[in-house]
């Protein structure tokens, strides 16, 4: 049905007029209202419509939403509640809402002391604005007593990045599915709108059926061309990864202004930084380990053009605002062109020109593969999850709940929000537990879900090799029907980067690359849960159990050492003794290592993998450093594969065991002792072996590995 069926005795004419003169307001004099921008208005505000529009980064969508709160309160309607991802973007938004004399204000987990202040300013009529994230939807005080309330006095809902609805989506976020629940307990009449800018038609059609926007008639989709014109699309293909890095230091001077240099992993972002750093750049790292000051900070150094780029991973993504950012670089592919046109989309808003390159590595492939594998579990797995809360007499923790199931706490809390969605659990005080409602788990969707995004994969290698137009190849991707060349990018124009590099930025780089040593911090805490697997282990780590902060030669996940690391104890490495090249490499990181005593012994932990590797790594460091060999640890049967730590710790508990002549020897050394294996992935191993030779009586103990995961 078009809106201009629909009955209305609102003049539109003179709500054009309005919308113009308070877009003037938020966003300068010489604005004017978008043709699609004035739709979507008259839609919500004349129609009381439910609206979803795609449309590329920086086209005004926030403008919509704030004209239409504020056109809808002078009407006497209630305030609009803002469904918003991330905090950074709700401190833009509110700062844009205050533009046009709108009060937003925000409920989330960081100001829960002045949830009660918001709600009487709710309840006083003095808000227009309350933005909430969607995990904020099933906190329990918020569910069962705010949100109530704001559902019967709502005057406009919005549902910002409404991809993050669709498990199509490349950024899927299960607490958006709340949003139906909250959508079916809206009065009649008050109008939704759903905003997205990266969106094919599979996701827009997945979030209108989510939503259940998609089951009304009067449902207005509005799309519009996704073409960026102050971008210019580019790849570089180099050799390896020195090659990368070198290129990076030698052309970043020349990207103009400011800008984001994005990375797929923790690791690689702080390791760039560290480099770019070194070479005199000033750049700061943004990842999702980043302390929230450290982000906040970074983010107003950026705005403000005191740093050069921040060097980022996703984390750093929807909410970010920079008019004039000038250039937006990618260390590595991210595995969705959905995602990548997301994160090239932050330049280029307000210039004319920014360049946007990708430097495409070896080992995208592979990090893709493992970031896949986190996806929605097997069904046993959720079977465990149910069973546990179905046999629990009271709600359960997910600590407590870690110790049953075969799931790590990052992949057991998606599950636990994906079955509270779907009506199996419920989020209670206390934890979780079971409804009792059957829950049927959706493998043929699950499957859809898992060849859709190694399409996008495929896809993203084939954006790299193509001959034609790279924007156009982004917008095809995106189903954007009016996509044609656009005339800008490399391939169109034939002005690509030059790829030759100093000697010099190649040597300075392949030397800081080759830098070994990273701190292995140890343990402090045991899991929660042992003793309902039968373990006497809880609480705090004794000191005199302890290991000392350790170190490895470096990360799997290293730009330098990374590759050389997994060829040597990646999964598919053969076991063989420890290298010359690499064996110098540990030398250099125990002769820079300033522990507070040298260490006199060494002791190895023995391998079902790789027992050849590791037994040589000991007795070799101790011939070097002339230190007694005691001999290694006995770990029987093959390498624990559980997947979280409570019984990763008890697998460890059943099959490593200190033999009597070594726990003989333990007691004799005056000094620490040189723990020493392959790899350190969650570090349960170390921690354990390390408190059966405190136990024994060793006074120190230091951890050495070749690599660690993270």
């Amino acid at each position: 049905m078009d809106n201009k069926d629909t009955i209305s005795t609102v003049d539109t004419t003179a709500l054009r007029q309005q919308a113009e003169e308070l877009l003037r307001a938020l966003a300068g004099d010489g604005a004017t209202l978008r043709e699609d921008q004035w739709t979507a208005i008259e839609a919500l505000v004349a129609h009381h419509r439910r609206a979803l529009v795609v449309q590329r980064t920086g086209w005004g969508k926030s403008a919509v939403y704030f004209l239409s709160t504020a056109l809808l309160r002078l009407r006497g309607a209630g305030p609009t509640v803002i469904i918003s991802p991330l905090l950074a973007l709700m401190r833009n938004q509110i700062a844009a809402a205050a533009k046009a004399g709108i009060h937003a204000v925000t409920m989330n987990s960081a100001n829960q002391q002045e949830w009660e202040e918001v709600q009487a300013a709710i309840e006083g009529g003095r808000v227009d604005v309350l933005l909430v994230s969607p995990e904020r939807l099933n906190n329990p005080d918020f569910r069962d007593t705010v949100l109530p309330k704001l559902a019967a006095s709502a005057g406009l809902l919005v549902v910002d990045e409404a991809h993050c609805i669709s498990d199509w989506g490349h950024d899927f976020r299960p607490d958006y599915r709340r949003l139906r629940t909250l959508l079916g307990e809206l009065p009649d009449g008050v109008p939704v709108l759903a905003t997205t800018a990266t969106a094919n038609n599979r996701v827009v059609t997945d979030v209108a059926e989510q939503l259940g926007i998609g089951n009304r008639s009067d449902t207005l989709v509005l799309r519009g061309p996704l073409d960026r014109e102050s971008l210019r699309l580019a790849c570089v293909s180099l050799d390896n990864e020195a090659a990368r890095l070198a290129w990076l230091t030698e052309n970043l001077d020349s990207l103009p202004g400011s800008g984001i240099i994005y990375t797929l992993t923790v690791a690689a972002a702080n390791d760039i930084t560290t480099l770019l750093n070194e070479r005199g750049y000033p750049v700061a790292a943004y990842t999702g380990k980043t302390d929230p000051a450290d982000r906040q900070a970074a983010e107003d150094d950026l705005l403000a053009n005191r740093v050069k780029a921040l060097v980022a991973t996703s984390a750093l993504g929807m909410g970010f605002d920079k008019p004039d950012l000038g250039f937006v670089v990618h260390v590595g592919a991210p595995s969705s062109p959905i995602a990548y046109y997301q994160q090239v989309g932050r330049a280029g808003r307000g210039v004319r020109r920014a360049e946007v390159i990708l430097l495409p590595g070896s080992q995208d492939v592979q990090i893709w593969d493992y970031f896949g594998s986190l996806a929605f579990p097997e069904e046993n797995r959720v079977g465990q999850v149910l069973d546990s809360l179905a046999r629990a007499d009271r709600p359960l923790s997910t600590a407590a709940i870690e110790p049953t199931v075969e799931l790590s706490r990052s992949r057991l809390e998606m599950v636990l929000k994906v079955l509270d969605v779907d009506g199996a659990v419920r989020r209670v005080r206390g934890g979780w537990e079971s409804t009792g409602r059957p829950w049927s788990y959706d493998a043929e969707r699950y499957e859809r879900v898992r060849t859709a995004r190694a399409e996008e994969q495929q896809a993203m290698i084939d954006y790299q090799a193509t001959g034609g137009c790279r924007m156009e190849f982004l917008r095809r991707q995106l189903d954007d029907p009016q996509a044609t060349a656009c005339g800008r990018c490399d391939n169109c124009t034939g002005d690509r980067w030059e790829t030759t590099i100093s000697a010099e930025a190649t040597e300075a780089t392949s030397r800081q690359l080759s830098k070994p040593g990273v701190e292995l911090a140890a343990r402090r805490q045991w899991p929660t849960g042992m003793a309902t697997l039968g373990i006497p282990l809880s609480g705090r780590i004794g000191k005199d159990e302890q290991a000392a902060p350790g170190r490895t030669v470096g990360r799997l996940t290293d730009v330098g050492w990374g590759t050389r690391l997994r060829e040597l104890v990646g999964p598919h490495a053969t076991d063989d003794v420890v290298p010359e090249s690499l064996l110098q490499a540990c030398v250099a990181v125990l002769a820079s290592w300033d522990w507070e005593q040298r260490p006199v012994a060494v002791v190895g932990i023995g391998s079902h993998t790789r027992p050849r590797l590791v037994q040589s790594l000991a007795e070799k460091l101790a011939s070097v450093g002339r230190l007694d060999f005691a001999g290694m640890l006995d770990a029987t049967g093959p390498p624990p594969r559980r997947a979280n730590s409570a019984q990763r710790l008890a697998d460890l508990w059943a099959r490593l065991s200190l033999p009597d002549d070594l726990a003989a020897r333990a007691r004799t050394p005056t000094g620490p002792v040189l723990l020493v294996d392959d790899l350190v992935d969650t570090g349960w191993t170390m921690t354990l072996a390390s408190r059966m030779l405190r136990n024994a009586g060793v006074p120190a103990v230091l951890p050495f590995a070749l690599a660690s995961t993270s």
